[in-house]
């Protein structure tokens, strides 16, 4: 246990900021956001595309599966009639009138005092009342023995329809099989594939558009030159983005001009959703919203929330009467991280039809203070582990807690929560944890 601040010194948002009238809680914040989105148009894509796809209507069967009566195991198929005194002490001897395989039609039916070999998912004969597995006859010892194979003897008395699939079993004709709006797993790929369908209509993919701004940036690969930092948030962005479903389209990076900005704006208005890194604040140079007000609308421009406070959301009007959304981010790495998650992740998901984000929380007991100096709601970068006595789970910060520090955030697997109204919480307070589903498991 340690009595270091989750938010420390070192994090430079700490400084007290009087209180913005205008700032939203973030329950208003995602709700104004996420009222600017709406379910993206259905797409028909190949089956196997179709992984982790939201499908678009209800999938209704055309046929029965299994479309046929057909055998559950390897065995014998009988006659309940002909095997009912059957035991292991006292089997039963049948004659082989002949073999099924699957992929095959049966050439005869069953008849009084006979068997027919069958295997699994081979049409059953007419006449069967059940199948034997081979186990439960003495197929094996007489070919131990060399004895003939033209008869076998039975050593079970067999329920009715025993080991025998039948038509409809799985699926029936006219049902719904998988209802619109799931999430596609490996399991329902293979059913759908069950049923003879080699497409499906899915929500289509959420497209975001990703432009970075400042003068400041290179790109990864670049040679690094004085007063230069590489353009990591773009590549934070992306990867999130992905994860979330959606297809990145990173744009570039603009200068810190309106001028340049728009030029990127222009590039991006065919996009879902337009998401900017960085000019959001009251530098000299933050443009992002300048711009925002004067080509569009802004809805949003701050949010009672640490670390991410300034931001700014609105849209961009199209040629065609349509808005484009957009989410400015700060530029903080960390900030850009908790801004993705709690705002762009819920709008990914509500534009691919995957309804309202709920994300998974734990109650766990901080090994640290968080301090609240402004009474913002405080997001400390936590490792969530269980407790040594396993009577629950404890959270200890993932490193320094700076909003500039984004290898705290890769090393957490939660954000620990201080609620907007609590002057801080203090070591073995119990805090909700907001668990990171993409990063360390707790273990």
């Amino acid at each position: 246990m340690t009595d270091k601040p989750m938010a420390d010194t070192h994090d430079h948002d700490s400084h007290y900021h009087p209180p913005d009238p205008d700032a939203l809680s973030v329950e208003e914040a995602l709700r104004l956001i996420l009222s600017f989105f709406s379910v993206l148009p259905a797409e028909s894509i190949p089956l196997l595309d179709a992984i982790d796809r939201v499908i678009a209507e209800d999938l209704r069967s055309e046929i029965d599966v299994p479309p046929f009566a057909n055998s559950a195991m390897d065995g014998y198929a009988v006659r309940l009639a002909d095997v009912k005194t059957a035991t292991p002490e006292t089997p039963v001897e049948l004659d082989v009138s002949g073999v099924v395989a699957a992929g095959q039609l049966p050439d005869h039916q069953l008849i009084e005092g006979a068997a027919i070999r069958i295997m699994t998912g081979a049409p059953i004969p007419e006449g069967t009342d059940a199948v034997v597995p081979f186990e439960d006859t003495d197929e094996t010892d007489r070919r131990r023995e060399g004895t003939t194979q033209e008869t076998i003897g039975v050593r079970v008395n067999p329920k009715p329809g025993a080991n025998l699939r039948m038509p409809g079993e799985d699926v029936k004709r006219d049902e719904i099989v998988i209802p619109a709006r799931s999430v596609l797993g490996f399991a329902d790929i293979g059913v759908i594939a069950s049923l003879g369908i080699s497409s499906v209509s899915v929500i289509r993919k959420p497209v975001v558009a990703i432009i970075s701004t400042g003068d400041e940036l290179i790109e990864p690969g670049e040679q690094p030159e004085a007063g230069k930092i590489y353009n990591s948030n773009a590549y934070t962005i992306a990867a999130a983005i992905q994860r979330y479903g959606a297809i990145p389209r990173l744009i570039g990076v603009a200068l810190d001009t309106s001028e340049s900005l728009n030029q990127m704006l222009d590039a991006s208005m065919d996009a879902d959703m337009i998401l900017t890194s960085a000019g959001v604040s009251r530098g000299d140079y933050d443009v992002v919203k300048e711009v925002l007000v004067s080509r569009g609308q802004i809805a949003i421009h701050s949010v009672r929330m640490k670390p991410a406070r300034p931001l700014a959301f609105g849209a961009f009007p199209t040629s065609d009467g349509h808005a484009v959304p957009h989410l400015g981010l700060p530029g903080n790495p960390v900030a850009v991280a908790v801004v993705l998650e709690l705002f762009a992740r819920p709008a990914v998901d509500l534009m691919s039809g995957r309804g309202e984000s709920k994300r998974r929380t734990v109650q766990a007991k901080l090994d640290g203070p968080i301090t609240n100096r402004d009474r913002r709601r405080v997001y400390a970068r936590v490792v969530v582990y269980r407790s040594e006595d396993g009577s629950g789970y404890r959270a200890r910060p993932s490193g320094g807690q700076g909003s500039g520090l984004l290898t705290t955030m890769a090393r957490a697997n939660g954000l620990a929560i201080c609620p907007e109204d609590s002057p801080g919480l203090k070591a073995d307070d119990q805090a909700t944890v907001m668990l990171l589903d993409w990063s360390t498991p707790i273990i």
